[in-house]
């Protein structure tokens, strides 16, 4: 297969986006199939950085289609000002190069509404969430009433969908005592930028099926990571779609058949942002240390990260059920300065040893990790390009890192720019 899924095997804030412009250089097609824009990349190109929400890696690159699949969530304005900002900085982004689903599901305003209405009122139980309406929308798309992006297509059918949408959310409404929205507000609204946007849209999954056959190498580009899955990560505290790899296929519309390696990208270290379980944080010296040097703050929110060791179990749980061929290393440098490194392999609970991450949340407050040693480099790594350059006692460390998790190191990355990248194996060449 000359397609390659990238996943984070973590919660999230790995260095994804790095890792999918490097491979996009390959690749003709690259895939948005989950999230919103919720998720952010940062991508580091001559000296220039671009910051992403929605719209897929590849969109920065010449000669490459970018694709928003059936399976992502889509705040129409958000994207028209991300695209009218990357216009700016001198990249295309036309119905050529750039194309979404017309199933993909729209964000509205009273989801980002209600989004934040659910957070403020949970207080010391709230979840987390970047309040950018991605939940109370994915509601709606299982609830078959949400709106979308064909829907913009025929005023009259946009009418009928919004009536059947408001008098569901107008309801809550009325018992949260919050104003009701009324629906040609709404109505007019979406029909103002409706040629803007449908001018992208098309059924992906007949793009994907020719391109397939046209034997083109298709990227698939995932949000979030493995450990805030809906149903496999820290439930409650995960995101609100399925970020497993196997969600390419149902999120794009090109069948698990034509899924080919799975890369997980993987930080060398441990990092969360937002409320839930975190079995290996520091909350020290040496916590704050690593936040500050691997500039741990997010994208979208620039809300700080929660810093801790690398947490082997979880990452190894999080191959084994996303079926991960590879591992992609990344920020390794961030660990130069320290005198000892510690790795997870294992957890205590209730005076048991487990060796992965129990299922209730309570449980996963409770455990404590079993760490082994590693002594520390106490040298740059910093823009090393080839393994035998890195110092003996980070290569053990990689060593280690790999023998535990069970997949193979397929790359090691040695700062955010893409040409410092120690490359073992080549996903497209697998």
């Amino acid at each position: 297969m000359n397609n390659v899924v990238v996943v984070g095997s973590q919660w999230g804030d790995e260095g994804k986006g790095k890792i999918v412009d490097w491979l996009s250089s390959e690749a003709d097609v690259v895939v948005r199939f989950q999230g919103g824009h919720n998720a952010g990349h940062t991508l580091v190109i001559d000296k220039k950085i671009f910051k992403l929400r929605l719209l897929p890696s590849g969109i920065v690159r010449k000669g490459k289609i970018s694709i928003l699949g059936n399976g992502v969530v889509i705040d129409p304005w958000a994207l028209l000002d991300e695209i009218d900002d990357i216009k700016k900085k001198g990249i295309n982004v036309e119905p050529e190069n750039f194309i979404i689903s017309e199933s993909a599901s729209l964000i509205l305003p009273f989801h980002q509404e209600m989004d934040e209405i659910r957070e403020d009122a949970a207080g010391k139980g709230k979840i987390g969430t970047t309040r950018r309406g991605i939940g109370p929308c994915y509601e709606d798309k299982v609830g078959r009433r949400s709106i979308r992006l064909m829907d913009l297509r025929s005023e009259s059918n946009l009418e009928k969908r919004l009536e059947n949408v408001l008098l569901h959310h107008n309801a809550i409404r009325k018992g949260l005592k919050k104003t009701i929205y009324k629906k040609d507000d709404i109505k007019n609204e979406l029909l103002k930028i409706a040629p803007k946007i449908l001018k992208f849209a098309k059924p992906v999954w007949l793009k994907l099926s020719q391109f397939s056959k046209d034997r083109k190498k298709i990227l698939f580009e995932g949000a979030q990571g493995i450990l805030l899955d809906v149903d496999h990560g820290t439930y409650p505290f995960v995101t609100s779609s399925n970020t497993v790899p196997a969600t390419a296929a149902t999120g794009s519309g090109l069948g698990p058949d034509k899924i080919g390696y799975v890369l997980g990208i993987t930080k060398a270290y441990t990092t969360r942002v937002g409320s839930g379980p975190f079995p290996t944080e520091l909350k020290d010296k040496i916590g704050e240390s690593i936040g500050k040097r691997g500039k741990e703050f997010g994208t979208v929110t620039a809300r700080k990260r929660r810093c801790g060791w690398f947490d082997g179990v979880l990452v190894r749980q999080s191959i084994q059920i996303s079926g991960i061929n590879g591992i992609a290393l990344t920020k390794l440098d961030v660990l130069d300065d320290l005198e000892e490194i510690k790795m997870c392999i294992g957890y205590k609970l209730n005076g048991n040893v487990i060796d992965y991450l129990p299922a209730t949340s309570e449980d996963q407050f409770s455990i404590k990790p079993i760490y082994k040693t590693f002594k520390g480099w106490k040298s740059k790594t910093q823009g090393i390009r080839n393994m035998k350059d890195l110092p003996e006692n980070a290569k053990k460390y990689i060593y280690a890192l790999e023998d535990f998790i069970g997949a193979k190191i397929s790359s090691v990355s040695t700062s955010p720019e893409r040409e410092d990248t120690i490359l073992i194996q080549d996903p497209f060449k697998n």
